[in-house]
């Protein structure tokens, strides 16, 4: 079972936040933060923002954790 684990970057003096999702297989994405979102929503649209960029097009399901938030897909 594949698991996309999300996390928050706060802003430094060059970048503003961010949203780091990754997987075991060390495929990775970062996208700056959707202040229009809010709570689980905001690192729901990490994780499908990696499911794009690798073609994986399955409903994820998802919960917090004290590091952030995990996804995994519905149907696997």
């Amino acid at each position: 079972m594949k698991a996309i684990t999300t996390k928050y970057k706060g802003p430094t003096d060059t970048r503003g936040s961010r949203i780091y999702a990754y997987d075991s297989d060390n495929n990775r994405i970062s996208i700056p933060y959707p202040y229009e979102l809010s709570g689980e929503a905001v690192y729901l649209e990490a994780a499908q923002s990696l499911c794009r960029k690798m073609g994986w097009s399955e409903e994820l399901l998802g919960g917090g954790t004290k590091e952030g938030y995990v996804f995994v897909f519905k149907n696997q």
